[in-house]
């Protein structure tokens, strides 16, 4: 036997071992449930509040250490880090087959989980990364798709309609994995913002700045120099409500600075990762359609066991709200 013949054979016993019958089914699984699990792991560190204070963009930690923001963020990430971990699970074919108590249970804790961060992400909105027009309208854009996603999930699962619940789960998952594709171009839009002829600004308070670039500087004096130079009107007295300019680069050696650049460059990463999440899901359902029909027929023979009326369009199917044929079931 050939190495190749080996690494299929092999690749072929993994794949099945968990109940994926198609090897790309398992690939894109093992890519996206690896990536989510890497970025979560990392993440949990978080809810250390001294490690979040040292890892967080520059100028955030003046918002989030206190009050509202405080719970908000706490509230948030004690939500979605276990979440993100419990709905790897919920696509491994073996346990939706073989242990579907399980499933059901985890889907519910997976929802509230959803529903305690969403919570938190509303409340810390108004600050993170400058809490712009367009970040408010992208978060709450967000909540929306995602929790109306996994409704309509619910609710078809409820009908039966199986095709109709694995679309809608996967959209909502999808939607919820847009936050790792932010983090990759938020740094590549804050770079570009940068690098631009005429820099860009954002307004802060002096009271915002100066916490910036004191709070945790390991030369305080240095700092102090360094904020007087670049800010000399936010060490008049009095100056605390002051608003200044403050240029967004990544080039420049002050926090203030790296700090509004990745501020001006949230809302764009938050739009466009959305965009792709979105579009990226819709493009894999219309690539499975046998997947779809198949998961119908199961759906017909059960609303047909449990006396559901028009067995095999039970659930939310395109033909109650569109111009398409009603589907057909078996002869």
């Amino acid at each position: 036997m050939t190495f190749a013949e080996s690494f299929l054979q092999g690749f072929s016993t993994v794949h099945n071992s968990i109940g994926y019958k198609k090897g790309y089914n398992f690939i894109l699984w093992f890519i996206f449930a690896g990536a989510l699990l890497g970025f979560t792991l990392a993440r949990f560190s978080f809810l250390n509040f001294d490690v979040f204070e040292s890892d967080s963009v520059p100028g955030q930690w003046y918002f989030t250490r206190m009050g509202r923001d405080k719970v908000g963020l706490l509230l948030h990430l004690a939500a979605v880090l276990p979440c993100g971990i419990l709905v790897i699970f919920q696509f491994i074919p073996i346990i939706r087959h073989k242990w579907i108590l399980f499933h059901r249970i985890n889907g519910y804790i997976i929802f509230i989980l959803l529903l305690i961060s969403h919570a938190g992400a509303l409340m810390i909105m108004e600050h993170s990364f400058g809490g712009g027009v367009d970040i408010q309208s992208a978060v709450i854009t967000l909540v929306i798709a995602c929790t109306v996603s996994f409704c309509l999930a619910l609710y078809n699962i409820r009908c039966k309609q199986l095709e109709q619940h694995r679309a809608w789960m996967l959209r909502t998952m999808f939607y919820m994995g847009c936050i790792i594709t932010i983090r990759i171009c938020l740094i590549i839009s804050a770079s570009i913002l940068g690098a631009l002829p005429n820099l860009r600004h954002d307004v802060w308070s002096c009271d915002q700045v100066r916490f910036t670039f004191l709070n945790g500087a390991s030369d305080a004096l240095t700092a102090s120099e360094k904020l007087a130079k670049l800010f000399p009107q936010c060490t008049a007295p009095n100056s605390t409500n002051i608003m200044v300019p403050v240029p967004a680069s990544l080039n420049l050696s002050n926090p203030a600075s790296a700090g509004a650049a990745f501020n001006l460059s949230f809302g764009t990463a938050i739009w466009i990762s959305f965009m792709l999440h979105a579009l990226g899901v819709e493009i894999y359902l219309r690539l499975t359609p046998k997947e779809a029909e198949r998961l119908r027929q199961i759906s017909y023979e059960r609303q047909l066991a449990a006396g559901f009326k028009n067995p095999g369009s039970a659930g939310l199917v395109v033909e109650k709200l569109g111009d398409a044929d009603p589907w057909k079931g078996p002869v």
